[in-house]
Order: C-alpha cells, then sequence, then structure tokens
C-alpha cells in the first residue's frame, strides 16, 4: 500500500514538471534547446544606408599669424581659447630699434631731396652756359672785324682777335654742352635717390606698423606660439619660415575631412546629412551636412578612396580643433521598414533569401521561411516581405 502509495506521488510530481515545462514553453514560445541570446524580435523602424568618413575636427577658417616684422616679442595681449576680433591687437614687437631705423629713414630721405635740389640748380646753371649767348655776340664781332679789314680799316692781328674771341666762346659753349649732360645725369640719379630713400622710409614705417600685429578676421587663437622676449623673423623676409606666433581658427562651425571608398562616392551628394561622433563625446550625436566632395581620388595600397568635407555647426565650441571624429553620411533613409539583423539572414546558390522562424512545434525550434530583402547596412537588412514586426526569429550559432 505504502509502494503504491509512493509511486503515485512520484507519478504526480513527474506530471507537474511535464506541466510546468510545457506551460512555460507555451508561454514564451521559446524552444527550451534555443538560446535566448540567440532570438531576435523583427523591428519596425527606418533604415538607414550610411558610409562612415573618419578624421579630425578642423576649423572652416583657419590662419596662421607670421610678423612682417623682425624683432623682439615685448607684449602679448590674448592666450589660447580666446575669441578675438578683426583688428584687435594680439602682441606687439620692441619698437626701439624700428623707430631707430625710422628715423634714420627720414634723414635719409631729407640729404636725398638737398642732394636733388643742388643738382637741379646746377642743372639750371649749366643750362644757360650752354646757351652761350656770348658767342653770337663774338659771331658778330668776328664778321665786323672781318668785313673791316677787307676794306683795310683793321689790321690782322684786330681780326684774328675776334676770330679768337669767337673761337674762345665756341669752345665754352661745347664745354657747357657736355657738363649740362652730366649735370643732367646728375639730376636723374639725385631723383632715384629720393625715390629710394623715400620708399625706405616708407618701409621704416611699415615696419613700426607691423611690429602691432593684429587679428584679420573674427576667430578663436587655437595656439600662442611664442613668449614674450622671443625673437620673431618677418615672413616678408622667410617667406612660409617665418616665425609663427598664433593660428586662429574660426570654430563657430567645423567640418571633419574623411575618406569613402569609391565603392560608395557614388551615392555621396552635397547637401546629404550626417551624424557625427567624437570619442570625447561618445554618447552625443551632431549634426552636419557634406559640403565639398573631391573630384579625385587617391590610390593607397591598391585602395582607391575619395576625401569629403563634412561641416558642422559649432555654436558652443564643444568640438575641439583635432578631435578625432567619425562622419556617418546618410546615403538613404526608408521609414517605415521592418528590419532584422543582417546576420539572420540566409542565402541559398540562387541567392534567395530566408529567415528562421522560432516555432516551439518544430522539433528543432525553428521553420524557415523565405523573405524579400531590400537594403542593408552591415548591421541590419530591410525585409520587405514574408515575415511580421513582432516575428521571433532565430540567429545562427
Amino acid at each position: 500500500m505504502k509502494k503504491s502509495r509512493k509511486g503515485l506521488i512520484v507519478a504526480l510530481l513527474a506530471l507537474l514538471v511535464v506541466a510546468g515545462i510545457w506551460g512555460f514553453t507555451a508561454l514564451t514560445g521559446a524552444s527550451p534547446t534555443i538560446d535566448p541570446a540567440k532570438i531576435a524580435v523583427v523591428e519596425r523602424g527606418t533604415m538607414r544606408r550610411s558610409v562612415v568618413a573618419t578624421g579630425k575636427v578642423e576649423p572652416i577658417t583657419k590662419v596662421e599669424i607670421k610678423s612682417k616684422a623682425n624683432g623682439i616679442i615685448e607684449k602679448l595681449y590674448v592666450d589660447v581659447d580666446q575669441l578675438v576680433q578683426p583688428g584687435q591687437v594680439l602682441a606687439e614687437l620692441d619698437r626701439e630699434n624700428l623707430t631707430a631705423r625710422l628715423r634714420q629713414a627720414r634723414a635719409n630721405l631729407q640729404a636725398a631731396e638737398a642732394a636733388q635740389e643742388g643738382a637741379a640748380a646746377q642743372l639750371k646753371k649749366d643750362e644757360i652756359q650752354a646757351e652761350a649767348p656770348d658767342v653770337a655776340f663774338a659771331r658778330r664781332n668776328a664778321e665786323r672785324a672781318q668785313q673791316l679789314f677787307d676794306q683795310k680799316l683793321v689790321s690782322q692781328s684786330g681780326l684774328d682777335d675776334a676770330k679768337s674771341a669767337l673761337e674762345q666762346a665756341l669752345n665754352r659753349q661745347q664745354a657747357a654742352q657736355g657738363q649740362l649732360v652730366i649735370s643732367r645725369a646728375k639730376v636723374s640719379e639725385a631723383v632715384a635717390n629720393v625715390a629710394q630713400s623715400r620708399a625706405a622710409l616708407e618701409n621704416a614705417e611699415e615696419d613700426l606698423a607691423n611690429a602691432t600685429i593684429k587679428a584679420p578676421i573674427r576667430a578663436t587663437v587655437l595656439t600662442r606660439d611664442v613668449e614674450i622676449g622671443s625673437p620673431v623673423s618677418s615672413i616678408l623676409n622667410l617667406g612660409a619660415n617665418g616665425t609663427l606666433v598664433f593660428t586662429l581658427g574660426d570654430i563657430d562651425r567645423v567640418f571633419v575631412r574623411g575618406k569613402v571608398d569609391e565603392a560608395d562616392i557614388g551615392r555621396v551628394r552635397i547637401g546629404q546629412p550626417a551624424s557625427i561622433t567624437t570619442e570625447t563625446f561618445r554618447d552625443r550625436l551632431f549634426q552636419g551636412r557634406v559640403t565639398q566632395i573631391s573630384p579625385i581620388g587617391v590610390d593607397k595600397d591598391n585602395v582607391t578612396t575619395f576625401e569629403v568635407k563634412v561641416s558642422i555647426d559649432n555654436p558652443g565650441k564643444e568640438l575641439k580643433a583635432n578631435m578625432t571624429a567619425n562622419a556617418e553620411i546618410i546615403l538613404e533613409e526608408l521609414p517605415d521598414s521592418m528590419l532584422v539583423p543582417e546576420a539572420a539572414v540566409f542565402y541559398d546558390n540562387r541567392h534567395n533569401a530566408s529567415v528562421d522562424l522560432l516555432d516551439s512545434s518544430s522539433r528543432t525550434g525553428r521553420r524557415r521561411v523565405p523573405v524579400q530583402v531590400g537594403v542593408g547596412n552591415g548591421t541590419k537588412m530591410q525585409v520587405v516581405r514574408g515575415i511580421n514586426a513582432g516575428d521571433k526569429i532565430v540567429l545562427p550559432n
């Protein structure tokens, strides 16, 4: 009797366990042989196709400030991350040497102008001498003496004296004309010296003015590359090797310059929206738009890429220059799409797509059904036909 009771209790317990398993299966719709982590639910949402361009955050406008004058930094008025306005004084060079050069240039100009005046006065004197009014007088005397000599009214010596006076007058005229050429050359030289001295004065004035370094644009100070007492070389003398004083940038608007593979560049268009993420703000998306696409690709390691520029409004200046950023360019948006993980889609030899639906009545807990797929983005796949939102699908092991 006791044994039959025990058997009855064991049978009831077994029945309860089976019933519990059956009830759990019915409630969850999952086969006990399938890992719940391998089950995904068909979602309805917006399918986005995109490409990602990785690069550095750069200001829309960036200017390197270099001095036009040589000198020593005497004063610095701004520092990094400070907003400056056009014409605002950023720094000043030591003016003592530049002021001395300006005084010397003014003195040289005054001396050159005085020399020009002297050369002009000498030219006038030589022009008068070159006209030689006594030549005409001496010629008339010689002609009259010849007439009188022919009439035997003047001796041979009188005639010779008149001719000698004419020859002397002609010689003086010839000498004066030669000196006139020299005087004119000296005047030209004096004029050139004045122009040269005036140019030197203007350069000295400009150097003194350039000792005050001003901001050319409204921007933020990105770098300050000198300290008080630092020597500065002029960009006019050394060109690109002139001393860098500041770097300014307008970071109210910034951009990310990244590379897009040639397989995707054909779908990138000017004005397409983009979402930007950074290492600094991992949980925040910044919005931008494609503003430039390079017309020529770059081939590296047998891979051709095209440079794409994505501009971003940055009124709060949260994005800083040289931050690493990923710009996800949205190529296409398909709202109200059924979405499944791309890994859940299988393809046969004819490239027909199918997915495994969760089916508790099946021996394997799943049932393969054909589907028609749309576009994918590497993570999600759009399913056009074959399943419904809310269906449970089984992912491959």
